[in-house]
């Protein structure tokens, strides 16, 4: 399994992610290292960045916004967020994201 997610006994999901905010579009954009890098089209104003990224990752992955939160990184581009909820599913979105191109 990829460094970058670590599926919880209680069925949640951690992701590392490398996140640029001021992006044209919100979209993920490869590997940046032991993360994925996630390109946010939100300010990192007033978390609105984080907001944004707690939604971004909860519409990919099909679940409800209340089941994404950021468990670490709250001011900074490396941030951890916990998916709650991650079936079978959820897991292969997820580990589609390790295809995309390596970016360092």
């Amino acid at each position: 399994m990829a460094h970058w997610l670590s599926l919880q006994p209680d069925g949640a999901a951690i992701l590392s992610l490398h996140v640029q905010p001021n992006a044209r579009r919100s979209e993920f954009a490869g590997r940046h290292g032991d993360a994925i890098k996630l390109r946010l089209a939100a300010p990192p104003v007033d978390g609105k960045a984080n907001e944004a990224l707690c939604r971004f990752v909860a519409e990919y992955c099909g679940v409800p916004r209340a089941a994404v939160t950021l468990v670490g990184g709250q001011s900074a581009r490396a941030k951890r967020v916990r998916v709650e909820g991650a079936d079978a599913r959820v897991q292969t979105l997820l580990e589609q994201l390790d295809c995309a191109p390596l970016h360092s």
